[in-house]
């Protein structure tokens, strides 16, 4: 099981994909657990990165294609949570 605690800002840190399979319990900033699994996560994280790229002008595979240079790291760090989401 991994334990995530939600910041002050409504957000806990994800920088990558979990196992599909695996629990994860998020500890909310109103005291409440709730325990979401892998894909769910997963998901999540899929629709802050896909904001992400939409906010910043680039492409579904993250690059900015009238910029001559690349820039490959094109991440979130973060992702948006609250109290009471679907499982």
């Amino acid at each position: 099981m991994i334990q995530l605690k939600q910041d002050n800002e409504g957000f806990v840190r994800m920088s990558r994909q979990f196992p599909a399979k695996t629990v994860i319990a998020i500890t909310f900033n109103d005291g409440s657990v709730g325990e979401y699994t892998g894909k769910r996560m997963n998901e999540i994280y899929d629709r802050a990165l896909a904001a992400f790229r939409l906010g910043n002008n680039l492409d579904a595979k993250g690059f900015d294609r009238n910029h001559k240079k690349i820039h490959r790291r094109n991440a979130v760090e973060v992702v948006p949570v609250t109290a009471g989401m679907a499982p």
